[in-house]
């Protein structure tokens, strides 16, 4: 079979990090989970204190990331046998999945400059295919040669209770209400951002998995991913 890049995009706490993560393994594919490079530069930005009172950025972001003193990679984690982003060397997968991460990124996410950013490394990533990547973009602005390219929904209610089921399994503190609001706010500013806005591909295909087992959608995009793979 032949080589591809798979793009996985749709809404926020949509299980995409998830299928992509299973689709890959199934595969051999690299997985590379966008969001967490996005998450991993709002974590830099917190620690800096660069998030003003109205909701601006400091432009000392800007001049950190042109600086060379953000740097996102991954490390592959031995026991579990899937990546972690790093921040400088870091891994903090520990760090970017809580509320606290979640209320900044999407302002994060819509700089040009953040974009840009971490788009020209996603390219580099995908060069040799036999990758899947996961994002908001990635089917319409990272990899728009994408051969699969998937748009993952389902209502913000489920969304929300998923997001607040893995909180709250890991042990942390957490808030249907507050994290439903969350969702529902992250989603307007990501389809109305200025800049690769998310948005369904022409070519892609819809996956609604508001009412599906993770095992129902993993069987379907693995069948869908092996017809494109030829």
């Amino acid at each position: 079979m032949k080589k591809i890049i798979i793009a996985i995009d749709g809404h926020s706490s949509c299980g995409k990090s998830t299928m992509a993560k299973q689709l890959a393994r199934e595969l051999g594919y690299i997985y590379v989970d966008t969001g967490a490079m996005y998450r991993a530069v709002t974590l830099w930005a917190l620690r800096h204190d660069y998030f003003s009172a109205d909701g601006s950025i400091s432009p000392r972001l800007e001049e950190d990331i042109d600086a060379g003193r953000v740097t996102i990679g991954f490390i592959l984690n031995v026991e579990t046998g899937l990546p972690e982003v790093t921040l400088n060397g870091e891994s903090v997968e520990a760090y970017i999945r809580g509320i606290e991460v979640s209320n900044h990124v999407s302002p994060v996410a819509a700089l040009p400059y953040v974009r840009a950013f971490l788009t020209r490394q996603q390219q580099n990533m995908g060069q040799e295919k036999g990758i899947v990547m996961d994002g908001r973009d990635i089917g319409t602005a990272v990899f728009p040669q994408a051969e699969l390219k998937v748009f993952v929904t389902a209502t913000a209610e489920v969304r929300a209770q998923r997001r607040y089921d893995e909180l709250v399994a890991k042990g942390q503190p957490a808030s249907y209400e507050e994290i439903l609001k969350n969702v529902q706010e992250r989603d307007y500013i990501d389809s109305h951002r200025e800049v690769a806005p998310l948005r369904q591909a022409d070519d892609a295909v819809v996956l609604d998995n508001s009412n599906l087992t993770r095992e129902e959608q993993s069987a379907w995009l693995l069948r869908l991913a092996q017809s494109r793979m030829g």
